[in-house]
Order: structure tokens, then C-alpha cells, then sequence
């Protein structure tokens, strides 16, 4: 039988290797942006993904095909309930990478937190300490916590994460999340509407799929080989190794993603906000949005009630911020 070339797997199929199973369903930020401005800014938010509605509205974008028209595009609710500044983190850093120098805690935590958190060993001069050693610290985080609880879900166990705190020097950055221990933040005190950020998440599981649903190879034509939904060919016979380039099959989704540049449609609160959010009955598999919430445009990977980061936009930071021309929300 003479040579034949086989379809590829998608463009960019091979850039997500090893294709397993998330380790937790909160997703990780490894990297974060850098803050020019004077004034220190936590830089990470978090909610949980409702529905999806449609958004009409004019095109702001200059010197795009359909600016100045109207647009219908898709829109992600996403229930943003406020989180607690449970402590601080000092890092400093050398070329083994980052090592934590501090914890410094608030004096109370909300009851769903203080189970997950043991402060029986608390140091008593703990800001004492910390503010000695501010001189080696490279990096200030703040320990923030969200509860499942404020966003109407079941879920009792609180997510409690790391967010950079950036702009000024360390020692303002220490101050400010010094000033914020114990309290609350909104989503309105990190992020504005119009403003384009990151999100990641866990996306939705899919389980163990072939290779064609996986990686989108074509099948092969009747009777060419025994199998139709298989690879045509591993590679050649020497070496005798497959190549990890190779589509096989395996698990699909539950992998976590980061996307880049989602835009804040919409920000407010269900009982101050204008805009009708809540579909009658609630979102099919979130039900009604109660609180604080926003509206990014486009897709967010993850299903209904997951958690989804936000992070401060790290690629094409816009000099300016406008507010989007918002027509109608079509539920």
C-alpha cells in the first residue's frame, strides 16, 4: 500500500502536555503582573460561575470593522461574594526560587475559616517581627478566603489562596494588607467595570476520550485498516518508542487553563443594580444570584458553580480604561 498522509491533530494539541487530571479544583496562579504605580493593590479576586446571558451593546473598539455599531455577544455571570484578608506573607527570593520569611494572621476569623486554620501557636509580636525583617522580603501576598456559603452554594469548606499585593515598596504593601487584616474586600476595590482581566480555572471533565474527540484526528477511510477512530500511524520503527507528539487517548478536561483578557462588562449588586440578572427561577444549574456580581464577555472555562480566579490583566495592559456601552442584557 503506497504512502498516504493522515490528518494532524488540532494546531496547538501537543501544547498542553501532561494531559491529567487537575491535582484540586482551584486552579493556581503562578504568575502575576507588575504594578508601576505608587500606591500598593491586591491584584486577585475570585467567583463562581452562574450562567451565561447576552449582552447588546456599541462597539468602543477604534479602527475595527463594526465600531460604532451594535453588537450581541456572549456574556459569563459570575457571583463574586466578598473575601476576608486573613493574613500576610512575606517571600524573599534568591535563585533557588521564593522562600516564606513571615505569616502574619488577623486576631479573629469568621467560623467557616478558623477550622481550616490553626492559630494556637500564633507569635505574639508577629507584626513586631515581620516589620524587622521587611529589608530581605522581595514579595508581599496577601491570604485571602471565600466562602461557598456567601455565594449560595452548599459547599461549607472555604478556598483560601495567595494574592500578590503590588505597586509602591514592601514596606507600603505590608502596611496596606496590615491595614485590611480581618476585613472584607469587594470586587469593586480590585477591579472596575470596562477594566480586561485573567481567569483561570478548572475546566469542565470529560473523562477518557479517543483520539478522535481528544485531539480531533480525522478517521480513516473504510476498510484502509482494521480500526476506523485510530491513529494511522505511531511513528517509525526505530526507535522503537512512540513519541509523546503522538494523539493517543487519555483523560479530557479537568485540566486547569488560564485565559487572557476577559473585559468586565457589567459589575453591580442584585438589590442595587438596575439590570434585571436573574432569569425567572434562577439559572438552571446555579440558581438565583444573590449579592455581588459581574459579567465578563466571552466564555470562562469550568462548569456552573466553579470557582474562577481573576487576576489583573498581564498581556496589552490598556493605557486607558472606558466603560462599556451597554444596550440590553438578554437573559
Amino acid at each position: 500500500m503506497g504512502h498516504r498522509k493522515y490528518a494532524q491533530p488540532r494546531r496547538g494539541s501537543a501544547a498542553y502536555y501532561p494531559r491529567g487530571r487537575a491535582r484540586s479544583m482551584e486552579a493556581r496562579i503562578r504568575t502575576w503582573p507588575k504594578n508601576n504605580s505608587d500606591e500598593p493593590k491586591i491584584l486577585a479576586h475570585c467567583g463562581f460561575k452562574a450562567g451565561c446571558v447576552q449582552l447588546v451593546t456599541i462597539d468602543d473598539r477604534d479602527k475595527t470593522p463594526n465600531a460604532g455599531k451594535q453588537l450581541v455577544s456572549l456574556g459569563t455571570v459570575l457571583v463574586t461574594p466578598p473575601v476576608s484578608i486573613l493574613g500576610v506573607r512575606g517571600y524573599s527570593k534568591d535563585h533557588y526560587g521564593l522562600h516564606a520569611e513571615f505569616d502574619v494572621y488577623a486576631n479573629e476569623f469568621p467560623k467557616s475559616i478558623s477550622k481550616e486554620i490553626n492559630l494556637k501557636n500564633k507569635e505574639a509580636n508577629a507584626i513586631e517581627n515581620a516589620e524587622k525583617i521587611l529589608g530581605r522580603v522581595k514579595e508581599i501576598f496577601a491570604i485571602v478566603a471565600v466562602s461557598p456559603r456567601d455565594a449560595g452554594l452548599e459547599q461549607k469548606k472555604p478556598y483560601i489562596f495567595e494574592a500578590l499585593v503590588s505597586g509602591g515598596d514592601v514596606k507600603k504593601q505590608f502596611a496596606h494588607v496590615k491595614e485590611l487584616l480581618g476585613k472584607e474586600i469587594k470586587i469593586d476595590q480590585i477591579f472596575e467595570t470596562g477594566a480586561t482581566i485573567d481567569v483561570a480555572a478548572i475546566t469542565k471533565g470529560k473523562g477518557w476520550q479517543g483520539v478522535i474527540q481528544r485531539f480531533g484526528v480525522k478517521k480513516k477511510q473504510h476498510k484502509s485498516r482494521k480500526t476506523v477512530r485510530e491513529v494511522a500511524s505511531l511513528g517509525p520503527i526505530s526507535p522503537a518508542s512512540v513519541m509523546y507528539s503522538v494523539p493517543r487517548a487519555g483523560q479530557m478536561g479537568f485540566h486547569q487553563r488560564t485565559e487572557y483578557d476577559k473585559r468586565i462588562m457589567v459589575m453591580g449588586n442584585t438589590e442595587t443594580n438596575q439590570i434585571k440578572i436573574n432569569p425567572d427561577g434562577g439559572y438552571k444549574h446555579f440558581g438565583l444570584v444573590k449579592g455581588d456580581f459581574i459579567i465578563l464577555k466571552g466564555s470562562v472555562p469550568g462548569t456552573y458553580r466553579r470557582l474562577i480566579k481573576l487576576r489583573s490583566q498581564i498581556r496589552n495592559a490598556p493605557v486607558k480604561i472606558s466603560k462599556p456601552n451597554i444596550l440590553e442584557v438578554v437573559i
